[in-house]
């Protein structure tokens, strides 16, 4: 099996179109760009639309959660659309009310149940209210933690929701060994490995923008971690992002 960027901004300036074609001389044949906004999750859709085995995400972030979701159901209906989101929280930056993260979350989340979709979530230091509105909300049955930043405490409780744990260059960091944990012990069917980019370049790329090509940099990192050679996590999260986004 060849290798898929689960989470990566296509449309970004940074990243770009020809992206893809040079993700795909290194071996990654599926990418999956996610919206972030009501315009980017537009952009995203026409991407995917133009370049084959690419699809997209519709989201609002919670950085621009006081923008609304107005708007992005249309989007949710395209056929090249297979997930709501990014969407979450973000007590980090905080760009938008706590409150109106929680709420713009909490009805993306419905939109997820609703049209039948995977859900990617984006939680930066908020785990405790994020799983609160899920526990709240519902879980939709194909929900990703996209970026994994926790450890193995965050992850198990992610993973008893049925949940999939997608990770990053982060993996790849000197000081993330409790995300290099979390991975050893996330069951080989509920992981992913992801870009971000352009942003997280994996070590030794740091400081570059990231490049869909280099989630094999991402997934060999992941292989150390758990102990596995490379093409067994290759062909695992191949199958693994097929399933929650039903790319089939």
């Amino acid at each position: 099996m060849p290798w898929v960027d689960s989470h990566c901004h296509v449309q970004y300036d940074g990243v770009g179109e020809a992206a893809v074609d040079e993700a795909r001389a290194e071996g990654v044949e599926r990418v999956i760009t996610i919206g972030t906004d009501i315009e980017e999750s537009r952009k995203a859709v026409e991407v995917a639309h133009r370049l084959p085995n690419v699809w997209a995400t519709a989201g609002v972030h919670p950085h621009d959660a006081t923008q609304g979701v107005d708007g992005l159901v249309p989007l949710l209906g395209d056929r090249k659309v297979v997930a709501v989101g990014e969407c979450g929280l973000d007590y980090h930056y905080d760009h938008s009310p706590r409150e109106v993260q929680r709420r713009v979350f909490a009805e993306q989340i419905a939109f997820a149940l609703t049209e039948g979709l995977a859900l990617v979530i984006h939680t930066r230091e908020a785990w405790d209210d994020t799983f609160r509105v899920l526990d709240t909300e519902g879980v939709p049955e194909r929900t990703v933690f996209h970026c994994f930043t926790g450890g193995p405490d965050e992850a198990r409780r992610a993973l008893d929701l049925g949940a999939y744990l997608s990770f990053s260059g982060i993996v790849t960091f000197k000081g993330a060994d409790d995300v290099r944990a979390a991975a050893a012990m996330c069951p080989i069917d509920r992981l992913l490995v992801e870009t971000d980019a352009p942003y997280l370049a994996p070590v030794p790329h740091r400081g570059q923008p990231n490049r869909p090509a280099w989630v094999t940099v991402v997934g060999q990192a992941v292989a150390v971690a758990k102990g596995l050679s490379t093409n067994v996590v290759e062909g695992a999260t191949w199958a693994n992002t097929e399933a929650v986004f039903q790319l089939s």
